[in-house]
């Protein structure tokens, strides 16, 4: 066992000696193609039988990609088409707060309505946007749009973020977006889960908001997908609890 690994084991092991369960959850963003990739996510899905949050872009998801799906995936809406709308200068958003929130609730409802169809009720009232952003007049009016939860990246400030909207966020990416966008590697991977892990602990993030792996099946290689299926071995093993998104989101 390596130093990373070892220390995640402490870390839960400091869960348990507190009387306390360590928390996760999964969540997987860019679906949208019934691929090779896909069949990868979904067979580690079935087979290690972890709850999966499947963030599907419902402009671009084939009608074929939900018979694949086994019943432990849940599905949420990446935006609606993915589509930067963001200044030249600006860090990529499909919701950038140039956009009237008007403009940008319409093609959520529409999106959304696609996203049900295909789905059933696989699908969540819950929007992770593409790139974790989303301006904040957007936010406000999402509740009222019909949506219950919101998903972005990073330890919330609060359990909702705004009323009627509860946030549930990812912490640990593992692909190295500002790098050569491969695995970013299982220390750094270990290294980011344990510190939000002891965080929590610590009272220094919410205790109750779970430490959410984020994925993303079109790009992973071999390491990141042995990755995977070593930290569920060992979170299962240490009694950790993985959380189903419709109970995580209700």
């Amino acid at each position: 066992m390596n130093a990373g690994w070892r220390a995640l084991a402490e870390e839960l092991a400091r869960w348990r000696d507190a009387g306390r369960t360590a928390s996760f959850w999964w969540r997987d963003d860019d679906a949208a193609a019934a691929d090779a990739a896909l069949a990868r996510l979904v067979s580690l899905a079935a087979r290690s039988g972890m709850p999966l949050a499947l963030a599907v872009i419902p402009a671009r998801a084939e009608p074929a990609l939900f018979a694949r799906l086994p019943p432990q995936v849940a599905v949420l809406q990446h935006g609606a088409d993915h589509e930067n709308r963001a200044g030249a200068n600006d860090k990529k958003s499909e919701f950038p707060a140039n956009e009237p929130p008007q403009s940008a609730l319409a093609r959520l409802a529409e999106a959304r309505a696609r996203l049900a169809r295909l789905a059933g009720a696989r699908a969540l009232a819950v929007l992770a946007p593409p790139w974790n952003r989303i301006a904040p007049a957007l936010v406000a009016r999402l509740a009222g749009a019909g949506f219950r939860a919101l998903s972005r990246y990073g330890a919330r400030r609060a359990p909702f973020a705004a009323p009627g909207l509860r946030e549930v966020n990812a912490h640990v990416d593992l692909v190295d977006w500002r790098g050569s966008r491969r695995f970013v590697g299982e220390a750094r991977a270990l290294g980011a889960l344990v510190a939000h892990l002891a965080a929590r602990r610590a009272g220094a993030a919410q205790a109750d908001e779970p430490t959410g792996l984020l994925t993303h099946h079109a790009v992973h290689e071999p390491a990141a997908w042995a990755f995977v299926e070593r930290l569920f071995d060992a979170t299962r093993e240490a009694g950790a609890r993985w959380l189903d998104a419709a109970e995580l989101f209700s």
